[in-house]
């Protein structure tokens, strides 16, 4: 089985993704709305030059309380006081090679089949790379990204789910796989499971508990059923791990980076222990906080987050993630996010510029990877 291959490498591009004073207006998705009902009221007015006139104060705001951040009183938060020597300006040139809207829609139309959630076969992947070989996206990024819509049906599929728990139970009483429901109702396996435990009336509390120490809390087939949906899903699956484990590398590989580019920071651990301290509690960490003034492709970034996955133009992560920027933007002012994939060119963050991977030596991520796709088909 696989989940990542480094193949079908789409060519480098010099075009940055900095900002011209903001981000432009995602394009429109066109056809129906989400409701499926046609589009807008003929003759409405458009609201695309309100939205980006905002996004244009909200980034100029952003990026002033970036280049002040060392000057004002107090000192934003984790920004030591006595700082020596003073904060450097450092300007550095990132090249990006977004991956086009079009390519980014066209592929998620090929990469997704219902009931498909866990990690897939050698031939499974071997026909996605076929799928794809004609648009602008890698096979890499596009198993990301058909992570990304996993995941987001999951979320908008929950509430279908709890609906249609006690059918679900029933079905799987009367001897039906949790497999097989997942299948039929394309529903996360995990999450399916959790719903049927729902339905016989255990808490949300009870639930996460047995889930947790399965062997001794489950009878033989829950057990069972429980492993194989654990095995066949990688969105709502308990153990993760073996993903967290990759994510922690990759922040490495940002951080040494920085560090041969001269760059002084504080790191996520750092900001944690300061904060926990200070406030009992973590309040803002993104994975990089600069203590010089750096710009990158002549935008100030006062802090870097790294994202291990592909930056999709989806409405839940994009949601997701631009709550997390704002927090940072609220202390520090404009940042970056470093996507291990990349990302969409449709993708807009308001007060975050986007990166991609391509500056990085990711040779020790692409070896641990590798060894985790080995170990997983020998199991």
């Amino acid at each position: 089985m696989s989940n990542e291959k480094d193949t079908n490498k789409r060519p480098t591009s010099s075009d940055s993704n900095a900002p011209k004073g903001a981000p432009r207006h995602r394009q429109q998705r066109r056809g129906r709305n989400p409701r499926g009902r046609g589009g807008g009221r003929q003759g409405a007015k458009p609201k695309g030059g309100r939205q980006q006139n905002d996004a244009v104060a909200f980034n100029s705001d952003a990026m002033k309380r970036a280049r002040e951040r060392f000057e004002v009183k107090p000192l934003p938060m984790g920004i030591p006081t006595d700082m020596s020597p003073a904060p450097t300006s450092i300007s550095m040139k990132w090249k990006t090679n977004p991956v086009p809207l079009k390519a980014e829609r066209e592929a998620s139309e090929l990469i997704v089949r219902p009931g498909e959630f866990g990690f897939l076969e050698d031939d499974r992947v071997d026909e996605i790379a076929k799928d794809i070989n004609h648009l602008d996206i890698s096979l890499e990024q596009a198993l990301s990204l058909r992570a990304a819509l996993n995941q987001e049906k999951a979320v908008y599929s929950h509430g279908r789910l709890q609906r249609r728990a006690r059918e679900l139970s029933r079905r799987y009483d009367g001897g039906e796989t949790v497999l097989a429901l997942s299948k039929r109702f394309d529903f996360p396996p995990v999450n399916l499971f959790r719903a049927i435990l729902s339905a016989r009336n255990w808490s949300k509390t009870r639930i996460k508990e047995t889930l947790r120490s399965p062997k001794k809390k489950l009878n033989d087939r829950d057990l069972a059923e429980f492993q194989a949906a654990e095995k066949a899903d990688r969105v709502t699956h308990v153990n993760q791990a073996e993903t967290h484990h990759a994510a922690d590398i990759f922040e490495v590989l940002l951080c040494e980076h920085f560090e041969k580019s001269g760059v002084r920071f504080r790191t996520q651990d750092d900001l944690m222990t300061e904060q926990v301290a200070a406030e009992g509690r973590p309040v803002r960490t993104p994975d990089l906080l600069m203590l010089d003034d750096v710009e990158i492709n002549g935008v100030p970034v006062a802090w870097i987050d790294a994202k291990h996955y592909y930056g999709a133009n989806l409405s839940f992560p994009r949601k997701k993630t631009q709550k997390q920027v704002n927090r940072y933007v609220e202390e520090w002012g404009y940042g970056a996010i470093v996507f291990r994939h990349g990302f969409c060119d449709g993708l807009r963050l308001r007060g975050a510029l986007l990166l991609d991977a391509n500056e990085l030596d990711l040779s020790k991520l692409i070896t641990h990877n590798r060894k985790m796709n080995e170990k997983r088909n020998d199991d």
